[in-house]
């Protein structure tokens, strides 16, 4: 059985909103409450952009619910109209309503996990990704996406990793596969401040990094790569991502079967300490 599959996300700070229904019902309910506190004041539209410093047109797309407000439109919005907080109070809603859908699942999947798995085979696991490596990644999507879209993505890719600084600390291993650490994507000083990155979270009590190298003659991962989810309460669970999808897998079966296809991974993998030479090692040779 799976759940949660969902398209990649398209949308934008402060641009036209196209995300799932429940985020729309909020951006809509922020809008007309920043109309009715507008109207309120005896404002138009681009006398309100004027003195929060944004256009009529963006002042309208708000109200109208098309588009994601940051904290900073909210901020000043709410000053300017005497909202008394009312305003800025919609901050956190709209924040995670900006994610696109995806991303909200799987963060909520890892807001609630003791102990997280990850197998990556492609590039470096999100998780794991500094600021300029995701913005690279994103950069370099065919087609291409507009530079608004790719910074909601390195966003909403970055919040994630307050993961690292939660506490309790869960369980976190990742495998990574030789080659995602050889590829220098987004150019040299992108890639090594990417190898000295996993170096240092390689250094936390919590986490376990090891490297698959590419001369194995045998390797259990050929399938793809996965994220095994320990929840806090409840069965474990899969989440895989495709091209233009991810999905959580429930089915206990399979996900047995992926936790074992982990477990023969990780064993194949060199140890933790061996693996983090061999990142030193690779960073030496940059």
């Amino acid at each position: 059985m799976t759940v949660g599959a969902g398209q990649s996300g398209s949308g934008t700070e402060d641009q036209d909103w196209d995300g799932d229904e429940g985020s729309a019902d909020v951006l809509k309910t922020v809008g007309k409450q920043v109309k009715l506190w507008r109207e309120r004041a005896g404002l138009t539209q681009a006398e309100l952009g004027a003195a929060i410093g944004y256009s009529e047109e963006q002042v309208s797309s708000v109200e109208r619910g098309r588009r994601a407000p940051k904290p900073g439109f909210l901020d000043s919005a709410d000053e300017v109209l005497g909202a008394g907080g009312m305003l800025a109070a919609f901050k956190e809603d709209v924040e995670r309503a900006r994610y696109p859908r995806k991303v909200r699942d799987l963060a909520r999947l890892e807001a609630e996990a003791v102990e997280i798995g990850a197998y990556s085979n492609h590039n470096i696991q999100g998780l794991l990704q500094t600021e300029d490596y995701t913005r690279a990644l994103f950069g370099m999507r065919r087609p291409l996406l507009d530079e608004e879209t790719i910074e909601r993505e390195v966003a909403a890719r970055m919040a994630r990793q307050e993961i690292f600084s939660r506490w309790p600390s869960p369980i976190l291993s990742f495998v990574q596969e030789e080659v995602t650490l050889r590829r220098p994507l987004g150019g040299k000083m992108v890639w090594r401040r990417q190898l000295e990155r996993i170096l240092e979270v390689g250094q936390l009590r919590n986490v376990e990094i090891q490297v698959m190298p590419t001369d194995r003659e045998d390797h259990a991962g050929m399938g793809g790569q996965l994220m095994l989810v320990t929840p806090k309460s409840g069965h474990k669970v899969v989440h895989t991502e495709a091209a233009l999808s991810s999905r959580v897998i429930t089915d206990q079966r399979d996900v047995r079967t992926l936790e074992a296809r982990y477990g023969i991974i990780r064993a194949q993998a060199l140890t933790p300490r061996e693996s983090l030479a061999f990142i030193e090692k690779a960073l030496g040779e940059t």
